[in-house]
């Protein structure tokens, strides 16, 4: 694919930055360099590679879950300045 000065501009546009003509020219060669590289990329025969979604093999390393009694409501409340119907209250921040 050969990179113009007119998709240069529309990624200029896209990016919201505005580049010098020395920083749009070497945009362009770098952006031709990236895609020949891409290119070669797909000479490469990946048939009998197996499609990964990362490049490391993990496993889910969570603990297990056990049911626990929970504290006591009353023993929890106890020290609360103010409480309603078994729920901390607090002061009315919106309006």
């Amino acid at each position: 694919m050969q990179i113009d000065g007119k998709l240069v501009e529309y990624l200029e546009d896209l990016s919201r930055l505005k580049l010098s003509k020395e920083e749009e020219e070497k945009a362009k060669v770098d952006l031709e360099k990236i895609l020949n590289y891409i290119d070669k990329l797909d000479e490469l025969d990946t048939a009998d590679v197996e499609a990964v979604s990362h490049p490391f093999a993990f496993t889910n390393n969570f603990r297990e879950d056990f049911v626990v009694a929970s504290a006591d409501r009353d023993v929890i409340l106890a020290n609360a300045p103010m409480k309603k119907d078994g729920c901390f209250k607090v002061p009315k921040t919106v309006e």
